[in-house]
Protein backbone atom coordinates (compact mmCIF):
# COMPACT_ATOMS: atom_id res chain seq x y z
CA UNK A 1 0.00 0.00 0.00
CA UNK A 2 2.99 2.43 0.93
CA UNK A 3 4.03 2.21 -2.65
CA UNK A 4 0.40 3.34 -4.00
CA UNK A 5 0.19 6.33 -1.95
CA UNK A 6 3.82 7.20 -3.27
CA UNK A 7 2.71 6.98 -6.91
CA UNK A 8 0.00 9.67 -6.22
CA UNK A 9 2.24 11.56 -4.01
CA UNK A 10 4.92 11.73 -7.01
CA UNK A 11 1.87 12.63 -9.69
CA UNK A 12 0.52 15.31 -6.81
CA UNK A 13 4.30 16.73 -6.94
CA UNK A 14 4.66 16.85 -10.33
CA UNK A 15 1.94 18.22 -11.23
CA UNK A 16 1.62 21.52 -8.78
CA UNK A 17 1.62 23.81 -9.42
CA UNK A 18 0.76 23.69 -13.32
CA UNK A 19 -1.97 21.17 -13.35
CA UNK A 20 -3.90 21.92 -9.98
CA UNK A 21 -6.69 19.46 -11.07
CA UNK A 22 -4.43 16.78 -11.25
CA UNK A 23 -2.80 17.85 -7.69
CA UNK A 24 -5.86 17.54 -5.96
CA UNK A 25 -6.74 14.54 -7.72
CA UNK A 26 -3.80 12.47 -6.92
CA UNK A 27 -3.85 14.16 -3.11
CA UNK A 28 -7.17 13.08 -2.90
CA UNK A 29 -6.27 9.61 -4.19
CA UNK A 30 -2.95 9.96 -1.68
CA UNK A 31 -4.91 11.15 1.57
CA UNK A 32 -7.54 8.25 0.87
CA UNK A 33 -4.75 5.82 1.65
CA UNK A 34 -3.09 7.73 4.17
CA UNK A 35 -5.02 10.25 5.78
CA UNK A 36 -1.61 11.27 7.95
CA UNK A 37 0.98 11.43 5.13
CA UNK A 38 2.28 14.46 6.06
CA UNK A 39 4.25 15.05 2.42
CA UNK A 40 0.23 14.89 1.28
CA UNK A 41 -1.03 17.25 3.95
CA UNK A 42 1.86 19.56 3.13
CA UNK A 43 1.18 19.86 0.02
CA UNK A 44 -2.44 20.52 0.19
CA UNK A 45 -1.42 22.89 2.79
CA UNK A 46 0.30 24.56 -0.15
CA UNK A 47 -2.34 24.43 -2.76
CA UNK A 48 -4.81 26.51 -0.25
CA UNK A 49 -1.97 29.16 0.86
CA UNK A 50 -0.13 29.96 -2.46
CA UNK A 51 -2.82 29.21 -4.56
CA UNK A 52 -6.45 29.70 -2.65
CA UNK A 53 -5.31 32.02 -0.14
CA UNK A 54 -7.39 30.58 2.41
CA UNK A 55 -4.42 30.73 5.01
CA UNK A 56 -6.64 29.41 8.22
CA UNK A 57 -7.64 26.21 6.38
CA UNK A 58 -3.53 25.91 5.19
CA UNK A 59 -2.18 26.13 9.02
CA UNK A 60 -4.79 22.93 9.43
CA UNK A 61 -3.13 20.92 7.15
CA UNK A 62 0.36 21.88 8.00
CA UNK A 63 -0.59 21.29 11.81
CA UNK A 64 -1.35 17.99 10.98
CA UNK A 65 1.35 17.24 9.29
CA UNK A 66 3.45 18.39 12.25
CA UNK A 67 1.08 16.59 14.86
CA UNK A 68 2.00 13.39 12.28
CA UNK A 69 5.91 14.01 12.33
CA UNK A 70 7.33 17.02 14.07
CA UNK A 71 10.65 15.96 12.39
CA UNK A 72 9.06 16.63 8.72
CA UNK A 73 11.25 19.48 8.02
CA UNK A 74 9.48 20.45 4.68
CA UNK A 75 6.64 21.55 5.95
CA UNK A 76 8.46 24.21 8.58
CA UNK A 77 9.12 26.91 6.16
CA UNK A 78 5.81 26.96 4.08
CA UNK A 79 3.52 27.20 7.34
CA UNK A 80 6.09 29.73 8.34
CA UNK A 81 5.41 31.49 4.90
CA UNK A 82 1.43 31.26 5.73
CA UNK A 83 1.70 32.98 9.56
CA UNK A 84 3.67 35.57 7.65
CA UNK A 85 1.42 36.14 4.57
CA UNK A 86 -1.48 36.34 7.67
CA UNK A 87 0.24 38.37 10.04
CA UNK A 88 0.65 35.72 12.76
CA UNK A 89 3.94 37.23 13.57
CA UNK A 90 4.28 36.14 16.97
CA UNK A 91 2.63 32.59 16.10
CA UNK A 92 5.64 32.45 13.51
CA UNK A 93 8.56 33.93 15.76
CA UNK A 94 7.46 30.46 18.27
CA UNK A 95 7.69 28.15 15.58
CA UNK A 96 10.41 29.36 14.24
CA UNK A 97 12.26 29.15 17.53
CA UNK A 98 11.27 25.47 18.12
CA UNK A 99 12.00 24.76 14.58
CA UNK A 100 15.65 26.15 14.93
CA UNK A 101 16.35 23.65 18.08
CA UNK A 102 15.45 19.87 16.08
CA UNK A 103 18.22 18.48 14.99
CA UNK A 104 18.48 18.29 11.32
CA UNK A 105 16.81 21.18 10.51
CA UNK A 106 18.21 23.43 7.95
CA UNK A 107 18.74 26.67 10.11
CA UNK A 108 19.68 28.54 7.29
CA UNK A 109 16.43 28.46 5.99
CA UNK A 110 14.60 29.01 9.81
CA UNK A 111 17.40 31.95 10.05
CA UNK A 112 16.10 33.40 6.92
CA UNK A 113 12.39 33.52 7.62
CA UNK A 114 13.52 35.09 10.99
CA UNK A 115 14.93 37.93 9.24
CA UNK A 116 11.53 37.68 7.24
CA UNK A 117 9.27 37.92 10.07
CA UNK A 118 11.88 40.96 11.29
CA UNK A 119 11.46 42.78 8.10
CA UNK A 120 7.86 42.50 8.60
CA UNK A 121 8.17 44.26 11.58
CA UNK A 122 10.18 46.97 10.24
CA UNK A 123 13.14 46.44 13.07
CA UNK A 124 15.45 46.29 9.76
CA UNK A 125 18.67 46.10 11.67
CA UNK A 126 17.47 42.48 13.85
CA UNK A 127 16.33 41.62 10.25
CA UNK A 128 19.85 41.56 8.93
CA UNK A 129 21.43 40.14 12.16
CA UNK A 130 19.19 36.86 11.06
CA UNK A 131 20.40 36.99 7.45
CA UNK A 132 24.24 36.95 8.59
CA UNK A 133 22.96 33.97 10.77
CA UNK A 134 21.65 32.52 8.04
CA UNK A 135 24.60 32.73 6.13
CA UNK A 136 26.93 31.49 8.72
CA UNK A 137 24.74 28.11 8.69
CA UNK A 138 24.06 28.23 4.82
CA UNK A 139 25.85 25.33 2.76
CA UNK A 140 24.37 26.24 -0.62
CA UNK A 141 25.88 28.56 -3.10
CA UNK A 142 22.79 29.34 -4.80
CA UNK A 143 20.81 30.18 -1.31
CA UNK A 144 23.55 32.72 -0.56
CA UNK A 145 22.59 34.91 -3.53
CA UNK A 146 19.17 35.00 -1.94
CA UNK A 147 20.61 35.82 0.93
CA UNK A 148 22.24 38.90 -0.66
CA UNK A 149 19.31 40.20 -2.48
CA UNK A 150 17.32 40.02 0.42
CA UNK A 151 20.51 41.89 2.50
CA UNK A 152 19.62 44.54 -0.47
CA UNK A 153 16.56 44.95 0.13
CA UNK A 154 16.08 45.26 3.42
CA UNK A 155 19.03 47.83 3.40
CA UNK A 156 16.89 50.14 1.42
CA UNK A 157 13.99 50.10 3.45
CA UNK A 158 16.38 51.33 6.22
CA UNK A 159 15.37 55.10 6.62
CA UNK A 160 18.39 57.03 5.72
CA UNK A 161 20.51 59.26 7.81
CA UNK A 162 19.93 62.80 7.68
CA UNK A 163 23.33 65.31 7.29
CA UNK A 164 23.29 67.82 9.69
CA UNK A 165 22.89 71.60 7.82
CA UNK A 166 25.37 73.77 8.46
CA UNK A 167 24.47 77.34 10.01
CA UNK A 168 27.03 79.58 8.38
CA UNK A 169 25.87 81.50 5.73
CA UNK A 170 27.75 81.52 1.96
CA UNK A 171 29.34 84.75 1.85
CA UNK A 172 28.49 86.57 -1.57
Amino acid sequence: MGTLVDNYIFKALDAYPYDLEDTIEALNYALAYDEKNTIALTLLGRVYAEVLKDYERAKGYYEEALAENMHDFEVYPHYINVLLWNEDFKEAEKLIDFAITLKGANKAILYQKKANLYERLKVYKKALEFLKMAKEYNYDSEFIDTLNIEKERITGKMPKKKKKKSNRKIKK
